[in-house]
């Protein structure tokens, strides 16, 4: 075990700042050593294997894990950090290197159980949230992004109903519309990325339609959607549908900041 854990720390340390090491660990390690190491029950080897794995990352390597013997790759450092939160490098290869590639992340998307999907959104929030100044290539991969999430939005929205009973308090698939709602609210958010939104095809009536429909669901019986819903015992506060109804109106209020095209419709 110390042996493997001090190989891999000696591969992270070679490779930094060394284009050749990157590419000879590349050719020698990928995908079998990563994947073999990320799957190890050592938390600390799989720590050192995601080191490094993003020293030798660049946007090329990242187009090769797009190839659906690799992808495994990005699954496993994605399901890395789901699993031990503290893992830095796991965080980092998403948010610096995945993210920059949309087909990668739709073709992740596709393979992920609901919690790992939200898992994956929470790390694009924070990636949204980032405040610096976005390059146009940035800004491009943003749209293709709020393009994707726009529509997996979309598609899905009324899955979000299933929280009315109790017996679905905690779907997966309706949590993971929580989230999308989050991001496309901190994607309007963004004077870069709004206009963008703005123009989407059926983003804003579906919002419309979703706040309808959640607010007609809270009268029909006493839910989570329930506008005069009294709160019993702190689980039910922090439930993540509280405040979807407000957030619907937040994207809502986003998508017709100075678009009249958009205020006349609603």
């Amino acid at each position: 075990l110390s042996a493997l854990r001090c190989s891999l720390q000696f591969l992270g340390n070679i490779a930094a700042g060394n284009g050749d090491s990157q590419n000879s660990i590349w050719k020698c390690a990928f995908p079998d050593l990563f994947l073999t190491c990320l799957a190890y029950s050592d938390e600390k080897i799989v720590a050192y294997c995601c080191m490094v794995l993003f020293t030798c990352l660049n946007s090329e390597k990242v187009r090769e894990l797009l190839d659906p013997g690799n992808l495994t790759v990005a699954l496993h450092v994605l399901k890395v950090y789901k699993e031990q939160l503290e893992s830095e490098w796991s965080f980092l290869i998403v948010t610096d290197h995945l993210l920059k590639c949309p087909e990668l992340v739709k073709a992740l998307y596709a393979k992920l159980s609901n919690q790992e999907r939200v898992t994956l959104l929470e790390l694009m929030m924070a990636k949204v949230s980032e405040n610096h100044q976005v390059t146009s290539e940035e800004m491009n991969v943003f749209m293709r992004h709020a393009d994707f999430l726009a529509g997996c939005f979309q598609e899905k929205c009324e899955a979000v109903l299933k929280l009315t009973s109790a017996a679905d308090a905690e779907d997966e698939e309706a949590l993971v519309i929580i989230r999308l709602l989050d991001v496309l609210c901190e994607m309007t958010s963004n004077n870069g990325q709004l206009e963008h939104l703005q123009a989407l095809p059926g983003l804003l009536e579906t919002a419309i339609d979703t706040l309808r429909l959640t607010h007609l669901a809270g009268k029909q019986t006493i839910n989570i959607f329930t506008a005069t819903h009294a709160m019993t015992g702190q689980e039910e506060i922090s439930h993540p549908a509280v405040g979807f109804k407000s957030h619907l109106i937040r994207l809502i209020g986003n998508l017709c900041y100075k678009n009249k095209e958009n205020q006349d419709k609603v």
